[in-house]
C-alpha cells in the first residue's frame, strides 16, 4: 500500500523500532560500564590498604586487580567504539556523548594514578577521592542512559539497575573510609557521622531500587541483606560508632571490615550481572515485538487495500470519531460509544492509526512515572552542585545539609532539593 496515510502510520512503526534499537545499544554500554565500575571499586579498595601499609599489604592482589581493571576497560573502550563511533545509526545525545566523553578523559588518566599510588606519592584519601569521581562519572553516563529510554518497562529496569550500582557504590566508599580509619587508629567522631551518612545513603538508593525492582530481585535484594557478611557487618558498623573519638589502631578488625564489605559488595555485584543480563533480554525481546508488529501492520494494510483499494475510501474517520479530543468544551465520549455505522474495512484501518496513537500515549504516560526517579536523582545532584558552589561545602557537606533538613521537615530529600535549587538557581527574567 502507497497511500501516503499508510505510510506514514509504518514509519512512524519503524521510527520506534530505531529508537528501540538504539536504546539496546544503550544498555549494551550499560552492562560494559557496571563492570568496569566494580573493578575500579574493587581496586579502589585494594589501592587503600596498599598505601595505607606503606605498600606491604596487597600488593600481589593489587597486580592482579589491575590487570582485571584493564581488561573491564579494554573491553568498554571497544564497545564504545563499535556503538557510537563506528555505528550505522548515530547518537543523537549530546549529553549521553558529552558524559562519555568526561569518563573517559579520567580513564585516559588512570595510569598516572596507578603509578603515584606505586610510587607512594599519593595519599589513601586522595586515592579514593580520584577513582570515586570516576566512577561517579560513569554512573552519571548509566543515569542519563534510563533518562533517555523509549519503553517504560526497560526504562524502570534502568532505573533500578542505576539505584543498585549507586547503594553499591556508597557501600563501597564506607568500605574505604572505615579501612581507613580502623588501620590508622583515627576513629574520629567525624569519621563515624560520614559512615553513618554513607549507611543513610545506601538505605536510600536501595529503597528506591526496590520500588522498580521485580519480585524476583527484591527477594535477592531481602537475601543479600540477611546474609553473613551483611549482619557481621552491621556488628562492626555499631562497634565503630562506640569506639568513635579513640585513637587506637585495630588492623585487626580493619581487615575484618574489608572482609565482610567486600563480601556484601560482590554479592550485590552477582545481583547486579543478574540485572544486566535480564535487561539483554528485555531489549531484545522488546525490539523483536515492535518489529512482529511492524509485519503485521504490513500485512493487515495490504489486505485493506486489496479490499478498498484506499484505506480512507469511506467510513470511520478522525472528523467523526466522537472519542477524539476537538471542540473547546465538547464531551468526548469513550471509544467504542456511538461510533456510526461504517464499513468494515476502513473501520480496520482507523482502528490500526488509533491503536498506534494510543500506544505511543500509554508509553509516554508509563515513561513519565518511570522517569521520576530519575528526575528526582539529577534534581539531588543539581542541589548539591549549588550547595557547593554557593555555600562552598564539599559533596558530603552538600548531601548531608540535605539529608538533614529532609529528617528534621519529614520529607523527601528530593523535595529539599527542590526548594533548594528554586532557592538559590531562580529563573532569570529579562530586563
Amino acid at each position: 500500500m502507497n497511500h501516503p496515510t499508510a505510510l506514514f502510520l509504518l514509519a512512524a512503526k519503524q521510527a520506534e523500532i530505531k529508537a528501540l534499537q538504539q536504546l539496546s545499544t544503550n544498555c549494551l554500554l550499560v552492562t560494559s560500564i557496571s563492570e568496569l565500575v566494580h573493578q575500579l571499586q574493587r581496586e579502589r579498595g585494594i589501592s587503600n590498604i596498599f598505601l595505607a601499609s606503606g605498600c606491604e599489604l596487597f600488593a600481589l592482589q593489587r597486580q592482579q586487580q589491575l590487570l582485571q581493571s584493564v581488561q573491564a576497560e579494554q573491553q568498554l573502550r571497544t564497545a564504545l567504539n563499535k556503538q557510537y563511533l563506528q555505528g550505522e545509526e548515530p547518537c543523537h545525545s549530546s549529553r549521553l556523548l558529552s558524559g562519555i566523553s568526561l569518563a573517559l578523559q579520567g580513564v585516559d588518566h588512570l595510569a598516572g594514578l596507578r603509578e603515584q599510588i606505586q610510587q607512594q606519592k599519593i595519599a589513601p584519601l586522595q586515592a579514593t577521592e580520584a577513582y570515586s569521581r570516576l566512577i561517579a562519572a560513569w554512573l552519571a553516563v548509566v543515569l542519563e542512559s534510563a533518562d533517555l529510554a523509549c519503553d517504560a518497562g526497560i526504562t524502570r529496569f534502568l532505573v533500578a539497575l542505576f539505584n543498585l550500582l549507586q547503594t553499591k557504590e556508597y557501600a563501597g566508599q564506607e568500605r574505604a573510609w572505615g579501612a581507613m580509619g580502623l588501620a590508622s587508629g583515627q576513629l574520629t567522631t567525624e569519621l563515624a557521622e560520614r559512615l553513618l551518612l554513607l549507611q543513610q545513603a545506601q538505605q536510600h538508593s536501595a529503597a528506591v531500587f526496590l520500588e522498580f525492582a521485580t519480585v524476583e530481585q527484591q527477594q535477592q535484594w531481602h537475601q543479600l541483606d540477611q546474609s553473613t557478611a551483611a549482619k557481621q557487618l552491621r556488628q562492626l558498623r555499631t562497634m565503630i560508632q562506640q569506639l568513635s573519638g579513640t585513637a587506637a589502631p585495630v588492623p585487626a578488625v580493619s581487615d575484618l571490615w574489608y572482609q565482610f564489605a567486600t563480601e556484601r559488595m560482590d554479592e550485590m555485584h552477582l545481583l547486579q550481572a543478574g540485572l544486566t543480563a535480564q535487561l539483554q533480554q528485555l531489549t531484545s525481546a522488546t525490539v523483536e515485538t515492535a518489529q512482529q508488529k511492524l509485519k503485521q501492520h504490513q500485512h493487515k494494510l495490504t489486505e485493506l487495500s486489496e479490499l478498498t483499494g484506499l484505506p480512507t475510501s469511506s467510513g470511520l474517520t478522525l472528523l467523526i470519531d466522537p472519542s477524539m479530543p476537538g471542540l473547546y468544551g465538547a464531551s468526548v465520549m469513550p471509544a467504542g460509544q456511538a461510533e456510526p455505522t461504517v464499513q468494515a474495512p476502513s473501520r480496520s484501518f482507523y482502528q490500526l492509526l488509533s491503536e498506534q496513537a494510543q500506544h505511543i500515549r500509554q508509553m509516554q504516560t508509563e515513561l513519565t512515572d518511570a522517569r521520576r526517579a530519575i528526575s528526582e536523582q539529577k534534581l539531588i545532584d543539581r542541589a548539591k552542585l549549588l550547595l557547593m558552589q554557593y555555600k562552598k561545602l564539599t559533596e558530603e557537606q552538600a548531601y548531608r545539609q540535605l539529608q538533614q533538613s529532609a529528617m528534621k521537615q519529614q520529607c523527601r530529600i528530593s523535595d529539599v532539593a527542590d526548594a533548594v535549587v528554586k532557592a538559590l538557581n531562580p529563573v532569570k527574567t529579562s530586563p
